[in-house]
């Protein structure tokens, strides 16, 4: 089986077998950009290697055979003592992980042929900086010595020379480096064993820390290796008309359509990833080389057409000549996906539908993402690059552990850097943004942050950090680890303290693309809602109604916890009535508000669910208060006694005693025993009743129709607010479509009842307001019951919804508290459960027990209307199932409203195009 393969060989639909990278460089050559030659060893060789951990001689043989056809090409010898041939080591998965993995440069170079490399070039400088830069990284990445070995050797003769750049470094002090690095390990002087070890460290880098915790975030597979380019150097350094570079075809944290990039005169491309040095604009490069400029933008501009979509070059220039060492789709912001998509369907590079698959609902969740809210007062410290956009608050911390430790108790950290290195990518991920002193617009931790949603500032000049002594200026301001800061990736502002963050407004491009959704899915989107603010919120998001209000937190607004008090404390149905009227004016005003701000959209209103004892204060507490009040009472009565203790201690206090003796009188008088008794009284009856309701597992117990039922005066109290909400809108021209469901059914005959109940109030009131209220009736199916008996509730309901996160519990047997804290990790984690089933739909049991309520459901009733309005409604994935199994509308939280939209609408193009290829829908 063939493991290595020519550029000239490679195409870019190769990508599982030769990597992102290599198939890319084979598309390149093919439409004609000039690239330096090389070939690529495949991902199959890193998955082979991995497993037995040592390369077998049929790969080093084609290895050899591949580099030979390089030789040939570029008319140079691998170890030639005259005219080395070097080479780069670069890894390449087939998707991109951007600084995960290992690169090795100026491979080939020896104490013979940097010799040889000094007299062809003709500078002597150039051959042992590009030297020391290779003995720096194979000693790193292969050998395992540590980078700050390096530093510091490079560190101490700058400071010899009084320098401050690498490149003034002379040519007698950079041989002193080379030989100072050679000390700290075993440097191999056969370019062909430093080929081999090279390629096993690339191999090995697939599993590095940085590179599974990227894996992990990214949600990507880990047993498909990556491939291994090897391509012949070109070099950045090799004088003052060279230079290494990135660019964009456009800019990835806005998606604005102009050349984006940075670069450096005289350096290698790791100069600009690393963030050691900050880099120029990419538009500077006009005037310093202004031919090859004008090639880049021209091969950028061709890249992009050929690619149909924003292309993250890599580029060198030596002598003034361009080269285009790799192109890959380029990681961009959120924001950016949105408007690159956009502007491609308005000049005609895609269509519609593709930009529906081009962005991820990861992408519209990112945009969601807090900004500063508009007129905070604020004054920044320092300003760097605005690297990633949007903010973020947290406390400074200087290291990514402190930032990974901090993420896992769920505070904010801010993490702060000189410059981030790819082992950093586990406090990037826990972290609320980055903010470092060194490095540009395409530097690791810039390229990182945009890729993960993370707001980034990066060379920020105003940032001066003494890590040992845990502490950082920035502008005229000293902070320690621990100060909270505030930082504007869109702005690159830094500002002391924590700033009040605001969801976003959308911008038009997400309002455009959001409609080309709605166009496209079949499956309707609501909101859960139940206030007018979250309607309103639902309305601004694009829900198409309310799929559940939950009338329970009506009840708990500070003005009526008093009333629902009283009620549940009632002696008799007379008490009970009387809190009820109380409570019918102010429950009609709400559902009043939220149909008159959702007209004339549907919206679902759930009548109580909860169990009566959620809206008593708990055993625990009121014990307490009984026996603060109890102890105060005795100290009071102890009190009484002072006057005569005070005669017999001391009888010259009788001149004190009668002012004493009147507090005493006034304190404990009949009217505070009388308070005092009836606080005790009060407290003990709610306690008695909190015991009455008390159960051993209230999720299963009192609760939702069962409540009703015991206390029917409850759900007519709450019927008739809606129907005479919906009465006087109606009345007002208001046009309303109030549904009214019922919690927690598991037979038939609960929902007849509720129904004659429902009937009888709308009768009633339709006659008394003169008018006929449009009101569907149904049922909520999150009992498994129900489920099994859906045919006989869809003959009195005229809609299901699912409530999938009670119908997950009562499934799995599971109460999320207790699973989510208890064993849930560790399930997933030994992959006994793939997924949290509360957070993401479990197709093997719940969905079937969906499909056949609804197969059974609308035998009964063909027009059956099927809702889902639990947790799983605003997760992609299972919206896609949703989709498959004919659901009508999910409902979520409004502010996963536009995910839901774009999940329902990328579900229909990915059935559509599985009908295309004759994929059958999995069971």
């Amino acid at each position: 089986m063939q493991q290595v393969y020519m550029f000239e060989d490679a195409r870019a639909d190769m990508t599982d077998v030769l990597g992102n990278k290599g198939a890319q460089l084979g598309e390149m050559q093919s439409i004609g950009i000039p690239i330096p030659p090389g070939f690529v060893i495949s991902t199959r060789a890193c998955v082979a290697y991995l497993k037995k951990k040592e390369l077998p001689e049929e790969l080093r043989r084609e290895i050899l055979v591949a580099l030979r056809r390089v030789e040939e090409k570029v008319d140079k010898r691998f170890g030639d003592t005259g005219d080395p041939l070097l080479v780069s080591i670069r890894s390449g998965a087939p998707v991109s992980m951007p600084g995960m993995m290992d690169t090795i440069l100026n491979l080939g170079l020896t104490d013979q042929t940097v010799k040889g490399l000094a007299e062809k070039s003709g500078s002597e400088w150039f051959a042992y900086d590009t030297y020391r830069r290779f003995l720096y990284m194979f000693g790193n990445i292969v050998l395992g010595v540590e980078e700050k070995q390096f530093d510091a050797i490079l560190d101490v003769q700058k400071e010899r020379e009084g320098v401050r750049l690498d490149q003034e470094l002379s040519v007698e002090g950079l041989k002193k480096v080379v030989a100072e690095y050679k000390r700290l390990a075993d440097m191999p002087q056969s370019p062909e064993q430093q080929l081999f070890m090279a390629v096993e460290a690339v191999f090995n880098s697939w599993n590095n820390k940085r590179a599974r915790s990227y894996r992990k975030h990214q949600g990507l597979p880990d047993d498909v290796g990556t491939g291994v380019v090897v391509q012949t150097m070109v070099f950045g350094n090799f004088d003052d008309d060279s230079g290494t570079g990135v660019a964009f075809t456009r800019n990835p944290a806005t998606g604005k359509k102009e050349f984006y990039g940075e670069f450096l005169v005289n350096a290698q491309g790791e100069d600009i990833v690393s963030g050691k040095r900050t880099p120029k604009p990419v538009n500077e490069l006009r005037k310093v080389f202004p031919q090859a400029y004008r090639q880049l933008a021209e091969m950028a501009d061709r890249v992009e057409r050929h690619y149909r979509d924003m292309q993250d070059m890599e580029f060198t220039i030596q002598q003034g000549t361009l080269y285009i060492l790799q192109t890959r789709t380029g990681k961009r912001t959120a924001r950016a996906a949105v408007t690159i998509a956009v502007d491609m369907v308005k000049e005609k590079l895609i269509s519609k539908n593709e930009a529906l698959m081009r962005v991820s609902t990861e992408d519209i969740e990112k945009i969601l993402h807090p900004v500063i809210a508009p007129g905070e007062q604020y004054t920044p410290l320092t300003r760097g690059l605005n690297a990633s956009p949007g903010a973020a608050t947290g406390v400074i911390v200087f290291d990514p552990e402190g930032a990974a430790a901090l993420g896992k108790k769920g505070k904010k950290a801010i993490l702060v850097r000189e410059e981030t290195t790819p082992d950093d990518i586990h406090g990037i991920t826990a972290a609320q943004g980055v903010l470092t002193a060194r490095g540009g617009i395409t530097s690791h931790a810039a390229v990182v942050a945009r890729g993960l949603g993370k707001p980034c500032v990066t060379g920020c000049d105003g940032l001066h950090i003494n890590e040992d002594k845990g502490q950082c200026r920035i502008g005229d301001q000293a902070f320690r680890e621990g100060d909270v800061i505030t930082i504007d990736g869109s702005t690159g502002e830094v500002m002391q303290g924590e700033l009040t963050l605001v969801p976003p407004s959308f911008a038009a491009e997400t309002e455009t693309f959001l409609s080309w959704a709605d166009q496209v899915r079949r499956m309707g989107v609501r909101a859960n809602a139940a206030t007018v603010e979250g309607a309103q919120q639902a309305l601004k998001q694009g829900a198409e109604g309310i799929g559940l209000c939950r009338t329970e937190r009506m009840f708990n607004a500070p003005d009526r916890l008093p009333i629902v008090r009283d009620m549940i404390l009632a002696q008799d149905r007379k008490e009970r009535m009387e809190a009820l009227d109380k409570l019918l004016p102010l429950q009609k005003g709400d559902f009043k508000e939220i149909l008159r701000t959702m007209s004339p959209r549907p919206v679902t209103i759930r009548l109580l669910d909860i169990p009566l004892h959620e809206f008593l204060p708990s055993q625990e507490e009121l014990l307490q208060e009984l026996n603060y009040l109890k102890d105060f009472d005795a100290a009071v009565r102890s009190l009484q006694e002072i006057p005569s203790i005070s005669r017999v201690l001391d009888p010259e206090l009788h001149v004190y005693l009668p002012s004493v003796e009147k507090f005493m009188e006034e304190l404990t008088n009949d009217k505070y025993h009388a308070l005092s008794e009836k606080l005790l009284r009060e407290k003990s009856v709610l306690l008695d009743k909190v015991r009455s309701l008390e159960e051993v597992n209230p999720m299963l117990g009192h609760r939702g129709v069962r409540l009703g039922i015991t206390y029917p005066e409850i759900y007519d109290m709450q019927i008739r607010a809606v129907y005479e909400a919906a009465a006087e809108l109606l009345k007002e021209g208001v046009e309303v479509l109030p549904e009214i469901m019922i919690p927690q059914v598991c037979t038939a005959q609960e929902l007849k009842w509720a129904h004659r109940r429902v009937r009888t109030i709308a009768r009633e009131v339709e006659g008394r307001y003169g008018v006929k209220v449009p009101i569907k009736f149904g049922s909520m199916i999150e009992v498994v019951r129900a489920c099994m008996r859906a045919g006989k509730l869809s003959e009195i309901a005229e809609f299901f919804s699912f409530g999938t996160n009670d119908l997950s519990q009562a499934t799995f047997s599971f109460s999320r508290e207790d699973a989510e804290k208890k064993f849930l990790p560790l399930y997933n984690q030994r992959k006994i459960l793939q997924d949290n089933p509360f957070s993401v739909i479990d197709r093997k049991g719940v969905v079937r027990l969906m499909k056949i309520a609804m197969e059974w459901g609308k035998k009964t009733r063909p027009d059956l209307k099927v809702g889902v309005c639990g947790e799983h409604g605003g997760d992609p994935y299972s919206i896609h199932i949703f989709h498959g199994i004919g659901v009508d509308y999910v409902s979520c939280s409004p502010f996963r409203v536009p995910i839901a939209r774009l999940a329902a609408a990328q579900a229909t193009l990915k059935e559509e195009e599985n009908r295309r290829r004759g994929v059958e829908p999995e069971d």
